[in-house]
């Protein structure tokens, strides 16, 4: 017969280098802000470029849900023609 033998799961050992930092809040969730209202120009202003293209979360520092509230509130801010669609 064969000689065999089971395979011991291997664990690495966490460790924390220079490039592995503590998570920060996003501006909305340290707020505590449920909703993001479309009305608030200058919020808004500081998550687009001056092109009008919006920043990205890594960019903005927004965690998902909250850059998903950023983004359907600047879509109806454009509509409602509050912010522009381009530059």
């Amino acid at each position: 017969m064969r000689n065999m033998r089971q395979a011991k799961p291997t664990r690495r050992k966490r460790r924390f280098s220079a490039g592995m930092r503590e998570q920060t809040q996003c501006r909305f969730c340290r707020e505590g802000t449920k909703y993001v209202d479309y009305k608030d120009i200058e919020t808004l202003q500081k998550l687009l470029t001056h092109r009008g293209k919006i920043f990205s979360r890594k960019r903005s520092g927004n965690c998902a849900g909250c850059q998903r509230k950023v983004k359907t509130a600047i879509k109806r801010a454009r509509f409602m023609a509050l912010l522009p669609f381009s530059s």
